[in-house]
């Protein structure tokens, strides 16, 4: 499709996820054992043969930039690109300032590109879309804006920038943010929000249009959510599409999106993935989930003596080697390396774990690199664990990139 621009808002600092985003932007976090946030965002793009893609980066983005570089490199024989632009201070001397200032500064891209329709997508939340769908929609409409948009939990609004719709889908109210106590509800149905998905699709000349308003506005925070929304739906063109109506071949029938802003729900994300029933498929051949794999051998499981290698409701990396250990709805990264004895249960290791014999670990979050001493316990009792890791709200131990646990 010539005529459709995608710009992938990759560059948030996600400082609820520390210490993971300690040396990387949240796009750049690993999720699932092999992928990244940004991969579902691009790979919703790819597999709907939409790939005219620039990707906005800002926030500890040597990671991500050297991800995009091994995973989402094409050739440069046709005009499909996918495309890294850091933030550069094109139009000022300020960082972005806001989603709509982060597209602002990267307008001339946008003319350059002489697209008829931009999408403007985020690049930190678990779902898959085919997005040609949403531009059927857009397109079919005539809308100046279509908003993406999913039914949540009331008690989830303060989170959102919460929709109202009328019959023909027409948006007429929109509120960032609100209480809970305050958030409208959907009709006949009090305990749920229409909740924006952060997913635009614009005509081009209204997005550069409104975007060059809100430049000179001094008092815009120059926001998508916060800013430009409210001031276009009361002229009656933008268009609310509903998740629930895009379908992939293969996958359940009841749309999956789950945002990962918290360590809690980044860990419920991955025990998602171990559900008997799994709410996104990683096995679809009809929509593959693109990224870089390392050249690794196929993970390696090895009985000694009298501890057998167990693994229930679990994910195990290539390049892993499993020595007479026991592992429970757990998903292990790359290089996941465990001695004899240890027990693991309900953890996340984002890859090149190295777990000493006879250690225990329960709820725990590994970032990369990280090596635990032999019979070190972690997990069961987190009023000790809190005085040298970070414990989430709901008990998740997160240990950070590098570190050398219980030894001397």
């Amino acid at each position: 499709m010539a005529d459709i621009l995608a710009m992938i808002l990759a560059g948030g600092e996600g400082s609820r996820l520390f210490p993971l985003t300690q040396n990387r932007s949240k796009p750049a976090v690993p999720f699932g054992g092999n992928y990244r946030l940004v991969d579902f965002a691009l790979n919703n793009f790819v597999n709907a043969d939409l790939m005219k893609i620039y990707v906005l980066t800002q926030f500890k983005s040597q990671s991500l930039n050297i991800h995009l570089r091994r995973a989402w490199r094409l050739s440069g024989i046709s005009d499909r690109f996918i495309e890294a632009i850091p933030a550069q201070q094109r139009v000022n001397k300020n960082w972005y300032s806001g989603t709509a200032d982060a597209i602002y500064q990267n307008y001339r891209f946008i003319e350059k590109s002489k697209a008829h329709h931009v999408c403007i997508f985020g690049s930190d939340h678990i779902y898959k879309m085919d997005v040609q769908q949403m531009v059927d929609y857009h397109q079919k409409t005539g809308g100046e804006l279509t908003v993406a948009a999913i039914r949540v939990q009331k008690s989830q609004a303060h989170h959102f920038g919460i929709i109202e719709i009328d019959d023909a889908g027409h948006m007429i109210g929109f509120e960032e943010k609100p209480s809970n106590e305050k958030a409208k509800t959907i009709p006949g149905d009090p305990d749920h929000v229409l909740a924006s998905m952060g997913n635009y699709i614009f005509k081009t000349d209204v997005l550069l249009s409104e975007l060059e308003k809100d430049a000179f506005d001094e008092n815009s925070s120059h926001d998508f959510g916060k800013d430009i929304i409210p001031k276009l739906f009361p002229q009656g063109k933008v268009f609310v599409y509903n998740f629930n109506d895009n379908q992939i071949p293969g996958e359940p029938e009841n749309a999956y999106w789950r945002d990962v802003g918290t360590i809690d729900s980044y860990w419920e994300a991955h025990m998602d993935l171990l559900n008997d029933d799994q709410p996104i498929s990683l096995y679809n051949k009809n929509w593959p989930l693109h990224t870089y794999h390392p050249p690794l051998p196929p993970a390696t499981f090895r009985d000694q003596d009298e501890s057998e290698s167990s693994v229930f409701k679990s994910h195990i990396g290539a390049g892993s080697y499993i020595n007479g250990a026991e592992i429970e709805n757990s998903i292990l990264g790359f290089r996941s390396h465990l001695c004899r004895d240890v027990k693991i249960k309900g953890c996340v290791f984002l890859g090149n774990a190295k777990i000493g014999k006879g250690a225990r670990l329960t709820n725990v979050i590994l970032d990369k690199n990280v090596e635990v001493a032999p019979y070190t316990v972690i997990g069961e009792n987190l009023e000790e664990d809190r005085k040298q890791f970070t414990v989430s709200e709901k008990g998740i131990v997160v240990i950070g990139k590098g570190s050398r646990i219980g030894f001397a």
